[in-house]
């Protein structure tokens, strides 16, 4: 049963080192390197949006990695969450210390 008003983001959408055939939903420029759901969490809770983590769950084209995934309150279409998302994971990367 899917639930319509929520929107479900796995960390695989913003993986810089897989193919958009492997999960990969933003360019690569936007891409971040192996992002955890915990960064992603971050990412969500800094733009204001209302969410579930659940991580015993594994992305359906590898579903041997239990990566998580978010379920995201669904009041935009779910490309644009996926954008600011993005967004977010390379201003956090970004001011990251090295």
């Amino acid at each position: 049963m899917r639930k319509q008003d929520k929107a479900i983001i796995w960390p695989a959408y913003f993986d810089q080192t897989k193919t958009r055939k492997e999960g990969r939903r933003v360019p690569k420029s936007s891409a971040v390197q192996s992002p955890k759901i915990l960064e992603i969490q971050e990412a969500a809770q800094k733009l204001g949006l209302k969410f579930e983590v659940v991580a015993d769950k594994g992305y359906p084209k590898a579903p041997w990695a239990k990566t998580g995934m978010l379920l995201v309150e669904k009041r935009v279409p779910k490309e644009q969450i996926i954008n600011r998302i993005a967004k977010q994971l390379l201003k956090a990367r970004n001011e990251k210390p090295k």
